[in-house]
């Protein structure tokens, strides 16, 4: 690995930069002291070469960068995140490291920082001392700076206490006193003797007997129990889809009616310009704009939510009752959430994939996500289920989310074998966190952080794309009289030319032509205008259900040589598994780069178009889909 770590949005971190590595095991509080450490003050880099997240921010109070690494047990890696760790370490070999050890889990947080701190200059920053003191077992941390003999500190990231001291403590940093050097040795042989060392510690430390079962064993008797814990699972997993569906829409609908009610005020103001210079600065620029904030409370909510169920400890529960059927697709119980979050919104299901340990896990649960059919696909399939399928309507949408369960299970077998052989199936081994009352103080400066990530970034591409698609709609290609300009007729634009030499590609699907092939173009952008699109394309009124059915059932009577049901399933199918939506491709394009999300789309692409064929040419054979 090199020495220069590259931000997703083109910043570096130079290798002469002086800054802090923070260093810690999963659920120590690590990626929480980063934030209130930095506040906003921060970005996310990728690893070169790699999907890993690396999170860069300025500590203020110690003028200092400060590098949050990938939570790790070990720097003898197995995962790329693990390699991520090892490999900045070692190419920073003078930065001074902080070591976030866990008071409750004292030996294992022990054993990390033997690797880390035996030639290089550590500090310690003790997290859940609180907890530790109500189980009877707090060590004394005056006595484990003089037996570790570098600067120890108590730290509670959620209240910030002990952060003052915190920086001085990183000045004082000093490799660790009396470690094993394991330089040459086997991995098992290195691991007993820096085992030996941690169990050295603890012994010197004087620890109390072992304490009582505690709360948290208790809870556990009942919330692990499948016949108790898992119907308190799928009540959890309800409420996650709920959230991106009836709690967030009345929210994103006050938000839409806002941009709605400014791009009246807008366009007011620019009565005197010229139609193109309105059109493009709000059918475009300010379109896209809304687009982003309408999307910003439904992420809010769903990163308040995850940040509850991981500060309170109850996402490594639910991870271990989702663990087993998870397993089927290669993936562990932590991918149920973003996969149920999709079935809402796909984009905060994206998001939702940071919960994942490995890089490759959220890399494959990032592909899968899509094929969950969000609610914006809808209005879609009520359109065309009521035409084409008015006895079986009900039916019709049911079968479009078993398929879209199928997508996915199917989709993750397939990716396992050949894409993403190097994910191990894996019994999963977590360690449950103590059970302790969320702090809203450390969530808000979260959420904050990452709605801001997306507005910023995903948000751009998103106002880019957007304006780009309103400029292809006022160009004209077709017509003497045509001028540029918001009233060129959607099929003698640049973006019905477009819509029409792409057509021919669905004749297998039954739909050849460009007024299903622009809605799908239009769907890019968002699921929900799909229809909007075709009312649009056929100069039908969008409350003119039937005009427009009747437009519908003549289009696809010709396009499918009399098989119209068959062609209008193969289009739901096609709907159901490209890419639902550019907002969802921009948070993928955020979180997993450019070259992966063209392979996402790619994949999407060629998934719907192979089960879209498939449906009509099978469908088309079948009386009743004839």
């Amino acid at each position: 690995m090199t020495t220069t770590c590259h931000d997703a949005g083109g910043g570096t971190l130079p290798a002469d930069v002086a800054a802090v590595l923070l260093v810690g095991n999963p659920n120590v509080g690590k990626s929480t002291l980063f934030n209130t450490l930095t506040g906003a003050r921060q970005s996310v880099m990728n690893a070169p070469g790699t999907t890993v997240e690396l999170h860069l921010g300025t500590w203020r109070a110690a003028d200092l960068a400060l590098v949050d690494l990938p939570g790790t047990y070990s720097l003898v890696p197995r995962t790329p995140d693990e390699m991520v760790v090892r490999d900045t370490l070692a190419s920073r070999g003078d930065a001074a490291v902080l070591v976030v050890v866990d008071a409750t889990a004292l030996s294992r947080s022990l054993y990390l920082l033997a690797q880390a701190g035996a030639q290089r200059p550590v500090a310690v920053a003790v997290t859940m001392l609180d907890v530790a003191r109500t189980q009877g077992h707090a060590p004394d941390l005056d006595r484990l700076a003089a037996i570790l003999d570098v600067p120890v500190v108590a730290v509670d990231p959620r209240s910030g206490t002990g952060l003052d001291a915190l920086a001085d403590a990183v000045r004082a940093a000093r490799p660790l006193a009396d470690v094993p050097d394991t330089a040459g040795l086997a991995p098992l042989e290195a691991a007993d003797r820096l085992f030996g060392w941690v169990d050295d510690v603890v012994t010197r430390l004087d620890p109390p007997a072992p304490a009582p079962r505690t709360r948290s064993d208790r809870v556990d008797r009942a919330l692990l129990n499948p016949w108790f814990g898992g119907p308190v699972f799928l009540a959890a997993m309800w409420a996650l889809f709920e959230l991106t569906t009836t709690v967030a829409t009345p929210v994103m609908d006050l938000v839409d009616g806002w941009v709605g009610a400014l791009a009246d005020v807008t366009r007011g103001a620019l009565g005197g310009a010229p139609a193109w210079v309105s059109g493009l600065l709000v059918d475009g620029v300010l379109v896209g704009v809304g687009t982003v904030l309408t999307f910003l409370p439904l992420l809010a909510i769903i990163y308040v939510a995850l940040a509850l169920l991981e500060d309170s400890g109850y996402l490594a529960r639910a991870a271990v009752l989702a663990d087993r059927l998870m397993r089927v697709i290669g993936l562990d119980g932590r991918a149920m959430l973003p996969i149920v979050i999709g079935f809402g919104c796909n984009v905060p299901a994206i998001a939702a994939t940071q919960t994942l340990p490995t890089s490759r896990q959220r890399l494959l649960t990032g592909i899968l996500v899509p094929w969950t059919t969000c609610a914006a696909r809808l209005p879609v399939y009520v359109l065309l289920a009521g035409v084409f399928f008015p006895q079986d309507a009900g039916t019709a949408i049911f079968a479009m989310y078993v398929l879209s369960l199928v997508l996915v299970v199917v989709g993750g077998l397939v990716l396992r074998r050949t894409l993403f052989r190097d994910v191990r199936k894996d019994p999963l081994l977590i360690v449950l966190p103590t059970y302790q009352r969320p702090h809203l103080r450390g969530i808000a400066r979260s959420v904050w952080g990452r709605v801001q990530g997306f507005a910023l970034k995903a948000g751009g591409i998103i106002v880019v794309t957007l304006t780009a698609v309103w400029v292809l709609m006022a160009v004209p290609v077709g017509g003497a009289d045509a001028q540029p300009g918001p009233g060129v007729p959607v099929e003698d634009s640049l973006y019905g030319a477009v819509a029409q030499t792409i057509s021919p590609v669905f004749a297998p699907a039954g739909f050849d032509d460009w007024h299903f092939s622009a809605a799908l173009v239009t769907g890019f952008v968002a699921k929900e205008v799909a229809v909007g699109a075709l009312a649009q394309s056929y100069a039908v009124a969008d409350d003119s259900a039937a005009g427009l059915g009747e437009h519908l059932r003549a289009t696809l009577e010709a396009s499918s040589g009399g098989h119209a049901a068959a062609a209008a399933l193969a289009f739901m199918v096609f709907v159901l598994a490209y890419t639902p939506c550019l907002a969802t491709a921009s948070e993928q394009w955020r979180r997993f780069g450019g070259a992966w999300t063209v392979r996402m789309v790619g994949i999407q692409l060629a998934v719907a178009w192979l089960v879209a064929v498939a449906v009509f040419q099978v469908g088309s054979r079948l009386g009743g889909l004839g």
